[in-house]
C-alpha cells in the first residue's frame, strides 16, 4: 500500500470523527440522551482522562496525558511510514493507519477544544468562544455512542455476588475514534500472521534467465 491510500484513510477518519463531535458537542448538552433504537442510544459525555473515565491525579495530570498521546501518536507515525517503506503487508498498514487516526482524532479534544468551545453543562457549547472552558492542552474528548444491549437489569437474588443488583451490558460510550483504534488493534490481533508475515522477496532468476537467452541469441546472429 503507498502512503497516500494510506493517509487517505486517515484524512476520512479525521473528519467523519471531529464531524460527530462537533455535531455533537454544538447540539447536545452534556449528558443529554437520545435512544435510536432500543439498543443504540447518542448519549453525550467527555471523558476527562484515559479509558474508562481513569483519570492521573494532579494539577499537571491532564497536561502529563496530553503529552504522553503526542509522543505515542509520533512513534504510531514512524511505524506506519517505516512499514509502507519496507513494503509490509496491507493488514498491518491499514491496521496502523486505523490506529493513527483514532489516536490523532481524540488528541485534537484534548488538545483544541478546551479553548474553542465553552463548556456544555446547562447549554449548547458555542464554537470560538469568548469563555471557553479549558486551556490548551486541557480538552475533553467527546464521546457519543452507547450500546446499551442489556440496561438496567435487575439479577436474580440466587445469583451468587451479584444477586438483586441492577446490570447493563456493555455500558462503555465511545466515538469514532475509539472504533478506529479497537478496529486497528482487532485486525493485528486476528490477523496476526497475514499483518506481520514477511514482504515477498522478489526473485531475479527470471531476469538473469530471460538475459542469458538474450545474449546466446545475439551470439549466435553474429557468427
Amino acid at each position: 500500500m503507498k502512503l497516500r491510500n494510506a493517509a487517505l484513510i486517515i484524512f476520512l477518519l479525521l473528519v467523519i470523527d471531529q464531524f460527530s463531535k462537533i455535531y455533537i458537542k454544538t447540539n447536545f448538552i452534556l449528558g443529554e440522551k437520545h435512544d435510536v433504537l432500543s439498543w443504540f442510544k447518542i448519549y453525550f459525555i467527555e471523558n476527562e482522562g484515559m479509558a474508562w473515565g481513569t483519570v492521573i491525579p494532579g494539577a499537571y495530570g491532564k497536561l502529563i496525558l496530553t503529552v504522553f498521546r503526542i509522543g505515542a501518536v509520533g512513534v504510531i507515525a514512524y511505524w506506519l511510514w517505516d512499514s509502507i517503506k519496507k513494503n509490509k503487508n496491507n493488514f498491518l498498514i491499514v491496521a496502523i493507519s486505523l490506529i493513527f487516526a483514532g489516536a490523532l482524532g481524540n488528541i485534537i479534544d484534548s488538545v483544541f477544544y478546551g479553548v474553542f468551545f465553552d463548556d456544555s453543562i446547562s447549554h449548547l457549547a458555542t464554537f470560538n468562544s469568548d469563555h471557553p472552558y479549558g486551556t490548551w492542552f486541557h480538552g475533553k474528548v467527546v464521546d457519543m455512542f452507547y450500546f446499551p444491549f442489556i440496561e438496567n437489569y435487575m439479577l436474580p437474588s440466587w445469583v451468587p455476588i451479584w444477586g438483586g443488583k441492577e446490570i447493563t451490558f456493555f455500558n462503555a460510550i465511545f466515538n469514532v475514534a475509539d472504533v478506529a483504534i479497537s478496529t486497528g488493534v482487532g485486525i493485528l490481533i486476528v490477523f496476526n500472521k497475514r499483518a506481520f508475515a514477511h514482504p515477498p522477496v522478489q526473485s531475479n532468476v527470471s531476469i538473469t534467465h530471460w538475459e542469458d537467452e538474450h545474449h546466446e541469441e545475439a551470439a549466435a546472429e553474429n557468427e
